[in-house]
């Protein structure tokens, strides 16, 4: 076994870029880290999102905090801001999106349960206050990763990479060819 080069990497990475996409965007709404919406940005390029939707208090780029963790992910995934994620999850659900919570509920599943039947806006919330009220009764599923410890949650961009390829590897799954 050995590592692959740098060229190698780059090589495999140019056969992949055009089925790297995935059918889901995500809504980050009131995320006030910028190393959390870097790190988020970073995971999304890995994942193939094909959008992150910025909302409310939320940063953006071009930013030194957000570059910093993001790597420059922050230039090759899709993103726009909005001041509204109301407004923009119903936009998303007219345009065919579930809108599904990374948040625990009453009623949210386990991650690993989630099967997505077509595209899919994750949205992710505020990192104390979670996903607003006004966005719980827009969603169409919850899903939650299950905690062994104290804390009942992890860190958001963790939460989020988790959740991410979870969605890619259902949609793998369900085209493998695409």
């Amino acid at each position: 076994m050995r590592k692959l080069t740098h060229q190698e990497l780059l090589a495999r990475q140019r056969e992949t870029l055009q089925n790297r996409r995935m059918p889901f965007c995500v809504v980050l709404n009131n995320i006030r880290s910028l190393y959390n919406v870097g790190s988020i940005f970073r995971s999304s390029d890995g994942a193939g999102v094909g959008k992150i939707w910025l909302c409310g208090i939320t940063g953006h780029p071009p930013n030194k905090q957000i570059a910093k963790t993001a790597l420059g992910a922050q230039n090759s995934v899709p993103w726009e801001y909005r001041d509204d994620a109301v407004e923009l999850i119903r936009e998303l659900k007219t345009e065919g999106y579930s809108a599904v919570l990374l948040e625990q509920t009453e009623k949210s599943c386990l991650y690993q349960n989630f099967k997505p039947e077509g595209p899919v806006c994750l949205v992710i919330g505020h990192e104390v206050e979670g996903v607003s009220d006004e966005l719980v009764s827009l969603a169409d599923a919850a899903i939650e990763i299950e905690m062994a410890g104290l804390k009942n949650s992890l860190n958001v961009a963790v939460a989020f990479g988790i959740a991410a390829y979870h969605l890619r590897r259902s949609y793998k799954q369900a085209n493998p060819n695409g």
